[in-house]
């Protein structure tokens, strides 16, 4: 007698929800530890902690609005965390323009000047840092960071369901297009500000999903690697502002610099258009 070879199973899919209660929360356990560094490893830290605070809010918006009103009390106290970050990281992030610009430029004269800024941006860098670690900003951003995880776990994830994250995804993927007309029809710099915090939410939500996401990984690479043009095309504006004035940096420094970030920034968003508008 034949024995039937028996059908294997099919595993079953995660919940949703499960998965998402795990990234958030592995998000939020990696910005704890990241707050944690000190010394030269301070600013490494905060950016780490940062990203994966951004991370934690994507996932949370995944979960909307079947998670709460908690899970709105959770993402306003982690803004607020982010935002009381933001001189250190700003800091880093000029330090990290300039490097990108030292890297390929060629004219020693330019070199020189680049050189120069960096030493200014280097010593500004180690004042926040002190400043913030005088001031135990890192540790209280620590702690508010512990209550917001064990607050975290007490959603109500059971309550998303996978149709749920799909409107959520489709409704971030409409606001990243609404983001990208703005930027074609005006161009100013708050639009191409929301533009890449958009486009860098979709992002890290498709990561997030993994496998229980429908789109494409040729789409997911897309979207990242313009969300993180858009990133690197934000630092240098940042850098252009930051040499309008208030600096120690002398005059010819100042226009010769804020003139050479101004033409990598035109080239970075002339690139950017192209990977925007190409046929998906």
């Amino acid at each position: 007698m034949t024995v039937p070879t028996p059908t294997p199973r099919r595993s079953a899919r995660p919940a949703p929800g499960a998965v998402l209660r795990a990234g958030a929360d592995a998000e939020l356990e990696h910005a704890i530890a990241g707050l944690g560094r000190r010394g030269a490893r301070v600013h490494e830290g905060v950016h780490l902690a940062r990203k994966s605070l951004r991370r934690t809010r994507a996932v949370l918006a995944l979960g909307r609005p079947a998670l709460g009103a908690g899970a709105d009390w959770i993402d306003s106290g982690i803004r607020a965390v982010n935002r009381a970050l933001s001189p250190l990281r700003d800091a880093q992030a000029l330090v990290e323009a300039l490097d990108r610009l030292i890297d390929t430029e060629t004219d020693d004269d330019a070199l020189r000047r680049l050189r120069r800024a960096r030493r200014h941006a280097l010593a500004a860098r180690t004042q926040h840092a002190q400043r913030a670690q005088r001031d135990a900003l890192l540790a209280d951003a620590r702690a508010t960071l512990v209550a917001l995880r064990a607050a975290l776990a007490a959603l109500p994830w059971s309550a998303v369901t996978a149709a749920g994250v799909e409107r959520a995804l489709r409704r971030s993927a409409a606001h990243v297009d609404a983001a990208a007309a703005r930027v074609r029809e005006r161009g100013r710099a708050t639009d191409w500000h929301r533009w890449r915090r958009r486009a860098r939410r979709l992002s890290q939500q498709q990561t997030a999903l993994g496998g229980l996401g429908r789109t494409s990984e040729a789409d997911r690479r897309r979207l990242k690697k313009l969300a993180t043009l858009l990133g690197e095309a934000q630092d240098y504006a940042m850098l252009h502002r930051r040499l309008r004035g208030g600096t120690s940096l002398a005059d010819a420094d100042r226009d010769a610099l804020r003139a050479l970030g101004a033409e990598r920034l035109r080239r970075l968003r002339r690139r950017i258009g192209r990977i925007a508008t190409r046929p998906r």
